[in-house]
């Protein structure tokens, strides 16, 4: 694929349908009323608010790079290059209303989360990993039940998630004000287009510790958690993106693969075939579910145990 300069991508990505359509194909432009329009082309795909739906193939998006792919069949590259080589496209009318932040609320925190910290290590997890995290702050511990607190930032570092799990029994919870779209992650310390997803904030830490044991670097990968995953579609082709990866690729325009670590069972195999059919055709993916076990942290128990026995065997010779 040819290389596309991040910076050409988040230009494109900002240009409305409506305002490429009046710049570029005004032709093929028609106005119903108000701030609603539709195709010569196709009178069933609408244009409204930002937005625009072709209704007769159940499609539809925000942005003209969206419509240049999904409708017109462009490449993405293709696509990028068409609305970047045009001329200045001035911005519709239309102006969404901006996001209100929601406040993320912490419980009180102790100064070193000891319980999370030997939580974890019963789990598998390597000793420096945790370590890492709780020196990035993104793993805490609250001090009055002693959970363990999975933190989420945005691209400024601000706190904008926290899932919070039980260190003594399966009690979990999102913290109120939590947004998925920041959801747990460690990012590779050079820049690199693999991004490999996780179910949980536990199978990120887990999949990481195994790379550790394989001798290979676990800074060198990025690992995002979904926070969980939901019921497809019956259409699969209905299907969404979960929000945590569609802002992890917004933020991070210059991805290009995303390799899928999801649970073995039915919920997570169907969810991984659900996201890699809807992801945006420029994304190479990746099943690449654990070979055995439930999911990564159930692997890398396993793993573990063999280990020891090995070792257990060695020593009694």
């Amino acid at each position: 694929m040819p290389y596309v300069e991040p910076d050409a991508i988040i230009r494109a990505k900002q240009v409305d349908l409506l305002s490429y359509m009046k710049s570029c194909e005004p032709d093929n432009l028609v106005h119903i009323k108000g701030d609603n329009y539709c195709t010569k082309e196709h009178d069933s795909l609408k244009i409204s608010n930002g937005k625009w739906c072709w209704w007769s193939r159940g499609i539809g998006g925000k942005s003209a790079l969206d419509y240049l792919i999904k409708v017109k069949g462009y490449s993405f590259t293709d696509a990028v290059e068409q609305i970047i080589g045009q001329t200045i496209i001035k911005p519709s009318a239309h102006f969404p209303a901006p996001k209100q932040e929601k406040k993320l609320l912490l419980p009180d925190l102790c100064a070193y989360p000891k319980n999370a910290k030997d939580y974890l290590l019963s789990r598998g997890i390597d000793e420096e990993i945790i370590d890492y995290c709780i020196k990035n702050g993104s793993i805490r511990e609250d001090d009055r039940y002693h959970n363990v607190l999975f933190m989420g930032f945005d691209k400024s570092e601000k706190a904008r998630y926290c899932a919070i799990r039980s260190t003594v029994g399966n009690f979990k919870i999102d913290a109120t004000g939590s947004d998925k779209h920041y959801s747990f992650k460690l990012f590779s310390r050079e820049p690199k287009n693999t991004l490999h997803l996780f179910e949980s904030a536990i199978d990120l830490l887990s999949y990481a510790t195994l790379l550790k044991r394989k001798k290979n670097d676990w800074r060198s990968e990025n690992l995002l958690s979904l926070a969980g995953v939901y019921q497809p579609q019956k259409d699969i082709k209905q299907s969404k993106v979960p929000v945590a990866l569609n802002q992890y690729l917004e933020d991070y325009p210059h991805i290009r693969t995303v390799i899928f670590h999801l649970d073995n069972d039915r919920a997570g195999q169907l969810a991984s075939q659900a996201i890699r059919t809807v992801l945006p055709p420029e994304y190479e993916t990746i099943d690449a579910p654990p070979p055995a076990g439930k999911d990564c942290n159930d692997y890398l128990l396993t793993r573990l145990g063999e280990c020891n026995k090995i070792k257990e065997r060695s020593d009694a010779r």
